[in-house]
């Protein structure tokens, strides 16, 4: 897909949209409801998702560096091998979430919920966890350098 400028989709409504290998550039998605969206491969890097409903979105391989993806819906999204490197997940719901092979260096996660969500694979380094709820989680092969509780 080419690239899409300055696209601004407040409050609006994409359910079940197909934004595969989408390209956006400079764009809004705060409080947009992307329930069920493939955002496969897609780059949103630095993209404003605060607040938005991305419940059960297929965002793998996508690339969220910087994102503000706070008080974002992301109960069981697919969010395998997905770069949040600096990303902002503050109060974040990522219950049930597949965070299989995804970056999390540097990102912040103060107040998340992450039970029941797969972390195997998952890189944090320098993360910021506090206050996180962590229940009934996969914890295998993580790298945790720099983590701090």
């Amino acid at each position: 897909m080419d690239k899409i400028k300055e696209v601004n989709i407040n409050t609006g409504n994409l359910i079940e949209a197909n934004l595969t290998r989408a390209n956006f550039n400079e764009s809004n998605f705060r409080r947009a409801n992307f329930i069920g969206a493939d955002f496969k491969e897609a780059n949103l890097k630095e993209y404003y998702f605060k607040g938005a409903n991305l419940r059960e979105a297929n965002l793998e391989g996508a690339d969220l560096e910087l994102a503000n993806l706070k008080e974002a819906n992301l109960k069981w999204a697919n969010l395998r091998r997905v770069n949040l490197e600096g990303a902002d997940l503050r109060e974040a719901n990522l219950i049930g979430a597949d965070l299989r092979e995804a970056n999390l260096i540097m990102a912040n996660l103060d107040g998340a919920s992450l039970q029941g969500a797969d972390l195997r694979g998952l890189t944090f380094k320098e993360l910021t966890l506090e206050e996180l709820i962590l229940k009934k989680l996969t914890l295998i092969g993580l790298y945790l350098e720099g983590l701090t509780f």
